[in-house]
């Protein structure tokens, strides 16, 4: 009586459990991408301070005095700014007489990021300081803000999976079915290309010429726009 009843209760329970769990719905995964652009709306130059003294704390005052008058002049421009280097070290030469290395004492090296929404104002900044002592410029480009990039990545995002869905739409024609709702989606790689290819100067001559390295020395600019690319795998439901 026992063994039938026990038998009769999984009966129960597996026709239960069929009753109440759904079919596992079909599905179907594809990638999809977006290419856009995103304009370069700002221009960004490095200025360097480097200092060397025999003293060590002098040599490191020099270049703080120097950065600070260079953070005074850019308080009053709209300009962000930022430290990316700052190091001190015992500089050595090779003395080919002696034939033994000579210490000339220390040298101290600041480095400031400077970047502006117009070439004007880097321009401003090139004739202030472009030649004086212990100042050294370069790294001139021009770049997208995170401000700007956020909302075109946003909406590369969405075209993306757009993408996606006409793709796996596609696929599932073929045998009469139809794509259904969106299960799940993974962001995949998005590449920012700063190739440049148009190219113009930076109306700064008279600033550029200054400089020992000449006036050749930034180069060219671009106002060419940031190529972006953006890739998704989804998964859709088939109906």
């Amino acid at each position: 009586m026992k063994a039938t009843t026990w038998i009769v209760c999984a009966i129960l329970v597996i026709i239960g459990y069929s009753y109440l769990s759904p079919d596992t719905p079909k599905t179907v995964s594809t990638n999809g991408e977006c290419l856009t652009t995103a304009p370069r709306d700002r221009t960004a130059i490095t200025l360097r301070v480097t200092t060397l003294d025999k003293n060590a704390l002098t040599s490191m005052r020099d270049a703080t005095r120097i950065i600070s008058e260079i953070n005074g002049f850019l308080a009053t421009l709209d300009v962000k700014s930022q430290t990316t280097e700052f190091n001190s070290y015992e500089k050595t030469e090779w003395n080919h007489t002696t034939q033994k290395s000579v210490v000339l004492g220390t040298e101290t090296t600041i480095a400031v990021e400077v970047s502006a929404k117009d070439m004007d104002t880097i321009e401003q900044v090139l004739n202030q300081f472009a030649g004086q002592p212990n100042i050294y410029v370069g790294n001139l480009q021009m770049f997208t803000s995170a401000e700007t990039l956020q909302p075109i990545m946003e909406k590369c995002l969405g075209e993306a999976v757009k993408n996606a869905k006409e793709r796996a739409t596609a696929l599932v024609a073929g045998d009469n079915r139809t794509v259904g709702k969106l299960l799940s989606v993974s962001y995949g790689d998005a590449t920012y290309d700063y190739n440049p290819t148009a190219n113009y100067r930076l109306m700064a001559a008279k600033a550029v010429e200054t400089m020992d390295t000449g006036a050749g020395a930034f180069g060219t600019l671009t106002n060419k726009d940031t190529n972006v690319s953006v890739r998704v795998t989804a998964t859709f439901e088939i109906r």
